[in-house]
């Protein structure tokens, strides 16, 4: 297992490398100067050019990128333009909340969207099936902007049973579980729909399956089989769906923490590309391109964990 850890985690870093590159050329076009940016409106072309130079904007393309990845590799993420603070500061403040959001998120979707799937799975070609067939398709399809918009208007707005804007406090508070309930719900409840559609897929395809029927032969109650022998085997391909949506979740992620007001990663990226802040946006990218590459290797180790074979790959 350690092995098969080692293996992935060194699969990530040229990953990683190309996205730093990426997203390091992708600022380049953004039509804002930095240094005008820093300068200010009234500054001189004197003053513009001096900062242009003291930010190492004049030199070559791929000196930049050279200075920005010895930089990254000593820990330094630079310092914001627009306010002066260390990068790695704020970053440090927005991690927890983004975390937070994605936790109470996955906590109560995934759960659901699995029962929901196992549950139509069983019952093929019922009204409940047809039922959790169209709720998952609606949650797949609906843009988690307009969701939490509905939510800020009904539950927020009109009916004034949640909080819609910022964060109340830490998750075990209750100020902090109140505040982040409608950023979870928009965000989890575009996830519902593919666990449950990929879980009944699944389940209907181990329910079939020779061992299934051994099992209920030998007498097992019906809990046992769906539960013992048909979803456990039927997880595979979930987890594997869960870590790719998860990894999309962050992009929603971004949307989310913006249309709540949600002081987290995702929101600092959306205001740092738009002021131009190139070093608190290379670090935002910095930081979702790691979560996504560790949720990905933490799939692979979920992955190989119920299937052996996968340790040989």
């Amino acid at each position: 297992m350690a092995r098969h850890a080692l293996h992935r985690l060194l699969l990530a870093v040229p990953v990683l490398f190309g996205v730093l590159l990426l997203g390091f050329l992708l600022m380049q076009v953004v039509p804002t100067d930095p240094a005008t940016v820093r300068a200010g409106p009234t500054a001189t072309p004197e003053v513009i050019a001096a900062i242009r130079s003291d930010l190492g904007l004049d030199r070559p393309l791929w000196e930049q990128f050279g200075r920005y990845l010895w930089r990254l590799g000593q820990g330094d993420l630079g310092v914001s333009i627009i306010n002066n603070v260390a990068v790695t500061q704020e970053l440090g403040a927005t991690v927890g909340p983004t975390l937070e959001l994605m936790l109470a998120s996955l906590f109560w979707s995934i759960p659901l969207g699995i029962l929901l799937g196992t549950l139509a799975a069983y019952w093929r070609g019922s009204i409940f099936d047809r039922a959790v067939m169209a709720v998952a398709v609606a949650c797949a399809t609906v843009p988690v902007f307009f969701l939490a918009l509905l939510l800020i208007w009904f539950v927020g707005f009109k009916w004034q049973l949640l909080p819609f804007t910022g964060r109340g406090g830490p998750l075990w508070t209750l100020d902090g579980l109140k505040a982040v309930a409608l950023p979870a719900i928009a965000l989890g409840g575009t996830f519902i729909g593919p666990v449950a559609r990929m879980t009944r897929t699944a389940v209907l395809d181990v329910l079939g399956a020779d061992h299934v029927r051994t099992a209920r032969a030998k007498g097992l109650g019906e809990r046992a089989v769906v539960l013992r022998h048909a979803l456990r085997n039927a997880l595979i391909p979930v987890v594997t769906l869960i870590g790719l949506q998860i990894g999309f979740l962050l992009g929603g992620a971004v949307v989310t923490e913006t249309v709540f007001s949600w002081p987290g990663v995702g929101r600092l990226a959306v205001g740092a590309i738009l002021s131009s802040d190139f070093p608190m946006a290379q670090g935002t990218i910095l930081v979702l391109s790691l979560g996504f590459i560790l949720v990905n290797l933490s799939v692979d180790m979920i992955y190989a964990a119920l299937d052996p074979r996968m340790r040989a790959a």
